[in-house]
């Protein structure tokens, strides 16, 4: 599973929107959308800021580790 499909997984998991998730980890609404589209990819510190958001570690948020 790549980064687009397990972020959109644990948002949906959580009963977050876009928005909620954006504004939860202070990131914008529309990079969100862009990453589960696949459009772009994010930093290292967004992907370390969802992880800890999330509870998870960044391999597994990278698909990494299952």
């Amino acid at each position: 599973m790549r980064f687009q499909e397990r972020l959109k997984e644990l948002r949906t998991a959580k009963g977050m929107s876009q928005m909620q998730l954006a504004q939860a980890v202070g990131l914008s609404q529309s990079a969100i959308a862009k990453w589960e589209l696949g459009k772009t990819e994010p930093t290292a510190s967004a992907i370390i800021t969802l992880a800890a958001f999330f509870k998870e570690t960044t391999d597994y948020l990278l698909g990494v580790t299952d």
